[in-house]
């Protein structure tokens, strides 16, 4: 298997990337197409004592800045950029998948632009697998749609089923449409209509879930439109920060509750990796009928093999293939 990496994406750039492709490679078997300016790769391995022999580089000397419109990845001034680079690689079939910490706004435009949507599917969409109270649940759309129809909500649950089933290895995922109560009638008309449509599509629904419920294992993958997804993931990422950091300082406030922690030091270790995306390391963006992983834009080495694992398992499984087959039944069930 070839996966193909943006080793300028994110803000820890390019060495962290590097360090994550070597150790993903060295310890899954993976071969690793490192996409970015060859000579600073180069040169950052051999000042970091990274040995890189066996990974390739297509080199490409642009970098797409974080603050760039992203929907400008497609134009012919980004086309050297690593990012682009790496999606033109993948659509055309020189790599099996592609990861990238860059700009999630272009990783978007272009997995739906360069590489394209499966065929018969509305929008692609960020979906996260993020922890709960009792594991992990997948949220999406996470930050790409602002506004779409229900059919698109339908299709995502769909998706996010498959995913969590064939990757995450959920038996039979619930599946939770995000809205402001749990009764059929709330919600926009978006939400009332893709209510319609999720009680009659094949999967595991469960009806509306509420955001505070979401967290507290209420569904297995929670759908919604990428403004709600990006605002319920930026205050998810918030508050388990705010509360690791109350922790720590409760457990250093002073000699009575370090002797506390010494005692409970495994837990807090537990806890804290319970709540760490690097954990997961990427998220698929579904729907592109090649695979495209978003991992964090922060990305260390570690989040960066985990990514690579998850995309790993991602095409080991044939999740595109599953989807594929999923909405033509769908497609016959209208």
């Amino acid at each position: 298997m070839k996966i193909i990496v943006d080793a300028f994406g994110g803000d820890n750039a390019p060495l962290e990337i590097i360090k994550g492709a070597v150790d993903a490679k060295n310890e899954y078997q993976v071969d690793i197409i490192l996409t970015g300016d060859e000579n600073i790769i180069k040169q950052v391995a051999a000042e970091n004592n990274i040995d890189i022999t066996g990974i390739d580089i297509a080199h490409a000397p642009d970098v797409f800045s974080q603050n760039e419109d992203g929907t400008k990845i497609r134009e012919k001034q980004y086309a050297n950029t690593s990012m682009a680079k790496g999606l033109r690689m993948v659509a055309a079939g020189e790599g099996d998948a592609f990861v990238s910490a860059g700009n999630s706004g272009a990783l978007g435009a272009g997995a739906a632009l360069l590489v394209k949507r499966i065929k018969g599917i509305k929008r692609v969409a960020f979906a996260p697998v993020m922890p709960n109270s009792n594991s992990y649940f997948m949220l999406l759309d996470s930050g790409i749609n602002k506004e779409l129809r229900p059919q698109a909500l339908q299709q995502f649950a769909m998706m996010g089923s498959i995913y969590m089933n064939k990757v995450m290895g959920y038996e039979n995922p619930r599946v939770g449409l995000v809205n402001i109560g749990t009764e059929e009638h709330k919600g926009r008309e978006l939400e009332q209509e893709a209510y319609k449509l999720l009680k009659n599509t094949p999967i595991n629904f469960v009806g509306n879930v509420e955001a505070r419920d979401i967290p507290l294992d209420g569904c297995d993958v929670a759908v919604c439109d990428g403004y709600t997804g990006n605002m319920i993931l930026k205050t998810y990422e918030g508050v388990a920060m705010a509360l690791l950091s109350k922790v720590k300082g409760l457990f250093t406030k002073n000699t009575k509750t370090k002797l506390a922690a010494a005692l409970v030091m495994k837990e807090l270790k537990d806890l804290k990796k319970s709540v760490d995306y690097n954990e997961v390391g990427g998220a698929p963006v579904l729907g592109c009928c090649k695979p495209v992983f978003k991992a964090h834009g922060t990305a260390k080495a570690k989040t960066i093999k985990n990514a690579i694992r998850v995309t790993k398992d991602y095409v080991d499984n044939n999740v595109i293939d599953s989807i594929t087959q999923a909405l033509g039944e769908l497609k016959e069930v209208e």
